[in-house]
């Protein structure tokens, strides 16, 4: 009778487990996006925004993003020629670090300007770039250095994004310290 039982059991156990199982539509899954997540083409328009486009992603109109400093000369000759002539240091002598400016000068300009703004640079010696000139031959102010580090100029491309406003102005100081030596 024992073994009725037992073989009654496993074969109720063996029903209830089979009847739940339906190919066609497969069992209940907790939190079934971990398992069969949608995939997403890079780059494409997305309806996840109301009005299907990246608008939500802009800034507001009249926005300025936190720490951003105007500069009202535009990237022109004209602009140039208006940084060369009127535009002055904001810099007093306290916050003029020579050390820094220094540092910051052989890192991001004496490669090809060179240590001592001769034009003679480990990239010039090299020959990667040529006439890069020397500082003492130019007629540049600390406008026109500002702007030029601010925009680029030629083959020198902008320094805007790896140094700051203040930074900017504390090398352009320095190079006008290296074309009086």
């Amino acid at each position: 009778m024992k073994s009725v039982y037992k073989i009654a059991f496993i074969a109720l156990a063996g029903v209830a487990v089979s009847s739940c199982f339906n190919k066609k539509q497969p069992n209940y899954q907790y939190m079934p996006q971990m398992y069969e997540s949608v995939g997403y083409e890079t780059y494409s328009e997305s309806d996840a925004f109301a009005r299907g486009g990246v608008e939500a992603q802009l800034p507001p109109k009249g926005t300025v993003k936190r720490g951003f400093e105007v500069y009202e000369y535009e990237n022109s000759t004209a602009g140039y020629e208006l940084a060369k002539a009127n535009l002055k240091s904001p810099l007093d002598s306290l916050a003029y670090d020579e050390e820094k400016a220094k540092d910051l000068y052989v890192i991001y300009c004496g490669i090809c300007h060179g240590d001592k703004g001769d034009g003679k640079g480990q990239l010039v010696k090299n020959e990667k770039y040529l006439g890069v000139p020397s500082y003492k031959d130019r007629p540049i102010t600390e406008g026109s250095v500002f702007h030029v580090q601010t925009y680029g100029l030629n083959a020198m491309g902008s320094y805007a994004n790896q140094l700051s406003t203040k930074e900017r102005w504390m090398v352009a100081k320095y190079v006008m310290k290296l074309k009086a030596e």
